[in-house]
């Protein structure tokens, strides 16, 4: 699935450990990928930190066609893994938030912008967009070129934000209070929300998924924590939604380390990407 999810996006990038399968791609931004070449022993692995180099933005819209739930699934399911490794968050909970708020993937809102977590524009986003009826009319939602970078930033804004911060202190494995967790938050308004969540990670079994993931976290606290501060010149061209998809880290935090109050950016400034 996800071999085709990058040819079909005409990536030219080898991504990391994933099992090959059958995708069909149309139009309208992530986890394993084990990129099959004529080599089968060629594997190609990602940073120790989880966060696995995601294809470079060649500024296209993919749509993407799913035929059903299992497809979804069998599409996604790897990078929902990958993306629990680096960021904490359960796989079936990505996947199950995936598929309910795509629609399995056919919903409107996911054929025309590749947004498949809902996530709406808010104060600060500096990427595409695109206007669809949700809770109110016309409201403002991220657009995407790829589904990747959707389930990347779906990641990012989870991590990013102080109201999720509990949902951390669960067991990775412990879908059921995620699921309670995510509305109590706020993420949806839907009093049902949970339920649902749950409903399709047992009907579908997506708690399979978390099983046997090894998340970064536990890999670090392990290590001595040796970083260096990494800087960032502006160049011309360059925003703080450019200059995150780079180094892959959230906007917000980015202008947290360099105590920015604006997103406003001047050619030959640097930007403190990484503290020791």
């Amino acid at each position: 699935m996800m071999k085709k999810l990058i040819s079909i996006a005409v990536l030219g990038i080898f991504l990391i450990g994933c099992k090959a399968s059958k995708r069909t791609t149309h139009t309208d931004r992530s986890v394993q990928r084990e990129a099959k070449t004529t080599n089968e022993n060629t594997r190609h692995t990602y940073a120790s930190t989880g966060r696995y180099p995601l294809p470079e933005d060649d500024g296209k819209f993919k749509r993407f066609s799913i035929g059903s739930a299992e497809e979804y699934i069998d599409t996604f399911s790897e990078i929902s893994q990958y993306e629990m490794k680096a960021y904490g968050i359960p796989a079936s909970i990505t996947l199950a938030q995936g598929l309910l708020e795509s629609g399995y993937g056919k919903g409107e809102l996911a054929v025309k912008t590749n947004n498949h977590f809902g996530i709406k524009c808010h104060k600060g986003w500096q990427g595409d967009y695109d206007y669809h009826d949700d809770d109110e009319k016309g409201e403002c939602f991220r657009k995407y070129n790829h589904p990747m970078y959707s389930y990347r930033d779906h990641s990012e804004f989870l991590t990013s934000r102080a109201r999720y911060a509990f949902l951390f202190n669960y067991g990775s494995t412990d879908y059921e209070r995620w699921a309670k967790g995510l509305r109590e938050a706020g993420y949806a308004t839907d009093r049902k929300y949970p339920q649902k969540l749950i409903y399709l990670i047992e009907k579908y079994k997506l708690y399979r998924f978390d099983k046997g993931v090894r998340l970064d976290n536990a890999i670090v606290a392990a290590e001595p924590k040796v970083m260096a501060n990494k800087v960032h010149v502006v160049k011309k061209g360059d925003t703080l939604y450019s200059i995150s998809r780079r180094y892959f880290i959230s906007v917000d935090e980015i202008k947290r380390i360099n105590n920015m109050n604006s997103n406003n950016l001047a050619i030959g400034q640097k930007i403190t990407i990484q503290t020791k």
